[in-house]
C-alpha cells in the first residue's frame, strides 16, 4: 500500500508509521488523516505485524492541523472533519496490537490527540505537548477534550485546554501524559525495545488486555470486573495458554501462535 504523507516500514513484526510532511511540521491535512486511517486498518489486520510505533519526520511528531485547510471549511465541513478524525484516531486506540507513540518533537493540537489515542507514549527530552486550539477560537476536535482528562485528570486537563499552554516533556511525564522521557537519539530504539518486549507475549492475551482496559474504563467497576472475568475465561481455553504454561514449567521460551 502506497502513501504520499506517511512512511510505513515493517521489520521483525514491528511496524513503524512515520508522518512525513516535515516541511509542514507534519500537520494533519485531510489527506494525511485519510492515510493514517488506511495504515492503521491495514496494520491491525496484518498477521505479520505484532506491534506498531507512530512517530514523525524531522523536528515534529505532528504540530497540529493544517490551519490553511481548516480555515476554508464551513461549520458542517468542520464537523464532518472532526468526526472523521475521531473515527481514525479511535482505530489507533482500539487496535488489537500495542501502539506506541514515539514523540520526537512538537505534539500540538491534533498531534497531541494522536499521541493520546496510542496505548503508550514515549517522548524525547525535546518534545513539546499542548492543545492550543482555544488560541485559534476553537476546541480540540479529534478527541482531546475526552482523552486528556481521562489520562491526566479533570483539573490538569482543564488547565491545559483553557490556557492552551504548551508543556515540555518533563512536565508531560510528571502529569502522566507520557510514560517515559528519553534522549532524542535513542527514542526510536527505546520504542522498538518496548514494542518487542510486548509482542513476545501471547498475541491473544495482548488483544484481550487491550480490550479489557478500553471497554472496562467506559463502564462501572462491577461491569468491568465481569468483562475481565469473561475474557480471562476465554483465554483459558486457548492453545497459547497451554503453550505458555508448559513453557514455564519446562523452563523454555514459549512459542505462541495466536490460537
Amino acid at each position: 500500500m502506497s502513501y504520499a504523507n506517511l512512511l510505513v516500514a515493517i521489520e521483525d513484526r514491528i511496524a513503524t508509521v512515520t508522518v512525513n510532511r516535515p516541511d509542514k511540521l507534519n500537520a494533519l491535512n485531510d489527506a494525511t488523516i485519510e492515510e493514517l486511517g488506511r495504515a492503521i486498518a491495514a496494520l491491525s489486520g496484518d498477521a505479520a505485524v505484532g506491534g506498531i510505533i507512530v512517530t514523525g519526520a524531522g523536528r515534529a511528531f505532528v504540530a497540529g492541523a493544517d490551519i490553511v485547510e481548516l480555515s476554508l471549511k464551513s461549520p458542517e465541513d468542520a464537523r464532518r472533519l472532526a468526526r472523521r478524525g475521531q473515527e481514525v484516531f479511535a482505530r489507533f486506540e482500539r487496535c488489537p496490537k500495542p501502539v506506541i507513540a514515539a514523540v520526537n518533537g512538537f505534539a500540538l493540537g491534533g498531534g497531541c490527540e494522536l499521541a493520546l489515542a496510542c496505548h503508550v507514549r514515549l517522548a524525547s527530552e525535546h518534545a513539546k505537548f499542548g492543545q492550543p486550539e482555544v488560541k485559534l477560537g476553537v476546541i480540540p476536535g479529534y478527541g482531546g477534550t475526552q482523552r486528556l482528562p481521562r489520562l491526566v485528570g479533570r483539573g490538569m486537563a482543564l488547565q491545559l485546554l483553557l490556557t492552551g499552554e504548551i508543556i515540555d516533556a518533563a512536565e508531560a511525564h510528571r502529569i502522566g501524559l507520557v510514560n517515559r522521557v528519553v534522549p532524542r537519539e535513542s527514542l526510536l530504539e527505546t520504542a522498538d525495545t518496548l514494542a518487542r518486549r510486548m509482542v513476545r507475549n501471547a498475541p491473544l492475551a495482548l488483544r484481550h488486555a487491550l480490550l479489557a482496559i478500553d471497554q472496562g474504563l467506559e463502564v462501572d467497576l462491577e461491569k468491568g470486573l465481569l468483562l475481565e472475568a469473561t475474557l480471562f475465561g476465554i483465554l483459558c481455553g486457548t492453545e497459547d495458554l497451554r503453550e505458555g504454561m508448559n513453557a514455564f514449567l519446562e523452563k523454555r521460551k514459549a512459542a505462541f501462535r495466536g490460537k
